[in-house]
């Protein structure tokens, strides 16, 4: 896997939209427990990748626009909001790499900002009090954050050369 520096534009351009169309998928395999009071967003895993990529992050917020366009239910409040909420997520996710903080903390954003973000309005709409809409869609967000600290992990330990190859063949 490529370091994010070393990518061209095109590259970058590509990776986008594959990670946008991976988004969508995982979101349209899961729809039935992703929108709603309760939402389990595996998709929203995916954010973690703004990590690594920091590329990412309009591309994460677009994957999230479109994607409640095709499949959510909630109009341009969750169109509009879906996009605010995943580019915040995405660059805090940034920041925290930025800063040199454990990547454990990615999970933080992963779960807070849908959870209180996504309540602002889902609460209005569903009818909703606020703390108990933003109580459930952390709690549905819990999954997605560990899956989205154990896809970073997973990649780097990928991106590293192995130690036979440091030392320059078998042990």
């Amino acid at each position: 896997m490529e370091n994010a520096n070393n990518m061209t534009r095109l590259q970058k351009l590509t990776f986008s939209a594959m990670v946008m169309a991976l988004y969508i998928v995982a979101l349209c395999l899961t729809s039935s427990f992703s929108f709603g009071a309760y939402q389990i967003r595996i998709a929203t895993s995916l954010y973690a990748l703004a990590y690594l990529f920091p590329f990412l992050v309009v591309p994460l917020g677009l994957a999230n626009l479109l994607s409640n366009m095709l499949f959510g239910g909630f109009g341009v409040a969750d169109t509009l909001g879906g996009f605010l909420v995943g580019a915040t997520t995405a660059a805090c996710i940034v920041l925290i790499r930025r800063k040199n903080w454990n990547r454990m903390l990615i999970a933080a954003p992963i779960v807070l900002v849908p959870g209180l973000g996504v309540a602002t309005y889902l609460s209005y709409i569903l009818a909703i009090p606020y703390p108990l809409m933003a109580l459930n869609l952390c709690v549905g967000q819990l999954i997605p954050s560990a899956a989205g600290v154990a896809l970073v992990k997973l990649l780097e330990r990928a991106r590293r050369p192995s130690a036979a190859a440091e030392h320059g063949g078998s042990c």
